[in-house]
């Protein structure tokens, strides 16, 4: 099983709409493991986006997920990085598919509500960045999920 970093931005929070994000990553099969709302300090966040840095949009970035509460999540499942960036859409929200996160709920690049991990690497860095191990519970298991996934 992969894990993989999902956070709802302050956008989000602020919208109310942590139940409606965390209930289609639900409804997609994938189990939480993690969650916490935090303010994101800046070191932090120099290093959860610190792939920009340099670009034109790193200090928005910085600013904006700093700016707010924030939904920090840890999902775990079949291909969960994939399954997750499929619920959450494209990052324009104006060319994410509807059924999207984004693209129901979104309209603007810069508030698109929800971030989530790119690939295996990134997820493992970013869990690392916002969890301690022993706040995760890994393992546990749902009634449901033998009928979420072939075991």
């Amino acid at each position: 099983m992969q894990r993989t970093f999902v956070a709802v931005k302050p956008d989000g929070v602020q919208r109310g709409l942590v139940g409606e994000i965390i209930r289609r990553l639900e409804r997609s099969g994938l189990k939480l493991i993690g969650m916490k709302l935090t303010r994101v300090s800046t070191a932090s966040a120099n290093k959860h986006y610190g792939e920009h840095r340099g670009k034109p949009f790193f200090n928005g970035l910085v600013s904006f997920i700093t700016s707010g509460p924030v939904v920090a999540m840890v999902w775990e499942g079949k291909e969960a990085v994939s399954a997750a960036r499929r619920t959450i859409g494209a990052t324009n929200p104006t060319e994410a598919a509807p059924g999207t996160i984004r693209g129901d709920l979104a309209l603007d690049i810069g508030r698109n509500l929800v971030h989530g991990s790119d690939g295996l690497d990134s997820a493992a860095r970013e869990i690392q960045l916002f969890f301690k191990e022993e706040e995760l519970l890994p393992g546990w298991n749902r009634n449901i999920d033998e009928w979420v996934v072939e075991i």
